[in-house]
């Protein structure tokens, strides 16, 4: 195996595994509140900016903003603040669409994202312009006679382990156990004493946390912030959720290591990839929906009416 072919299989599934950060947070949404949180990619891109924020925050007030453990504290905080964003949006707008049309949902959520977008590039110091954001971790480890880059690695291993504990969660906690049964019927949850508005809450700051996560890597995968990243970013994790199949875990988690794979393909052998690489994408999307519309792992649902 030549080193330039290894390098493509580690840029597979670094770009793979943080699409699947960003596309789990659609599945779970859609699969508890049915609805189609279409901003939630620009939730998602909010976290490096808060990360950003923090840091010339701490820089301001510490004198120094470039050791480790300033740098762990915004990661941590542009998280959690991302997460309660999210939290916010359901309870602003979209719980207000909860029992509306799904065209409705959609074109709110559409909208949403783009007053997201806009706020940032506003109200952020600079926000039209790209930010210079930090390799999360530097270095390389040797493996099998091959160079590894630590921060691939350690993107695995966090996106693996987010998603075991979300996993985890939704299996073997209370919480999770509540989270399906509102999934499966709200009117029945309720009968359990189990209050839907607080369930919909904490799944919103999970989902929106997860994709904060991937945020965070993408803009440090890609070396800097911008305010327009989560319109691909956005695009690319919601088109794996739909290749997987909407609701489907374990199908935005293949879906995303598909739309990666196929991505890093066309990068890596059709001349001047970079700029028709969507175009493939898009056209794996038309022709999954084309033959499979559930998508790989989705389920056909009949309504009668």
């Amino acid at each position: 195996m030549s080193e330039l072919f290894f390098q493509q299989i580690v840029n597979w599934i670094t770009l793979g595994s943080i699409y699947a950060l960003i596309a789990v947070g659609f599945s779970l949404l859609f699969g508890v509140l049915n609805i189609i949180h279409f901003s939630h990619g620009d939730v998602s891109l909010l976290a490096p900016f808060f990360g950003l924020a923090v840091i010339s925050a701490l820089g301001s007030v510490l004198g120094d903003a470039g050791t480790i453990t300033t740098f762990l504290l915004a990661l941590v905080v542009s998280i959690a603040v991302t997460g309660a964003v999210g939290v916010l949006l359901d309870l602003v707008v979209i719980q207000r669409f909860r029992k509306a049309p799904a065209m409705m949902a959609l074109v709110a959520t559409v909208a949403l994202g783009i007053v997201l977008r806009e706020l940032i590039r506003h109200l952020f110091p600079n926000g039209s312009n790209p930010h210079a954001f930090p390799r999360l971790v530097d270095g390389d480890i040797a493996i099998a006679g091959y160079s590894v880059p630590l921060f691939s690695l350690t993107v695995v291993a966090v996106s693996a382990l987010s998603v075991c504990a979300l996993f985890f969660m939704l299996n073997n906690t209370r919480l999770g156990l509540h989270i399906k049964a509102v999934s499966q019927d709200r009117d029945a949850a309720r009968l359990m004493a189990i209050h839907p508005g607080r369930i919909f809450r904490a799944t919103f700051f999970v989902a929106s946390a997860i994709g904060a996560v991937g945020g965070l890597f993408f803009s440090s995968y890609a070396g800097m912030a911008r305010f327009d990243f989560s319109i691909d970013v956005g695009l690319i994790g919601f088109s794996a959720a739909v290749v997987g199949g909407l609701g489907s875990m374990p199908g935005a988690i293949i879906g995303s290591l598909l739309i990666a794979g196929l991505d890093t393909l066309v990068q890596a052998t059709v001349p001047n990839g970079a700029s028709y690489r969507l175009v493939f994408v898009f056209l794996l999307v038309i022709g999954v929906l084309v033959f499979r519309p559930s998508g790989l792992l989705g389920r056909t649902l009949v309504e009668k009416v």
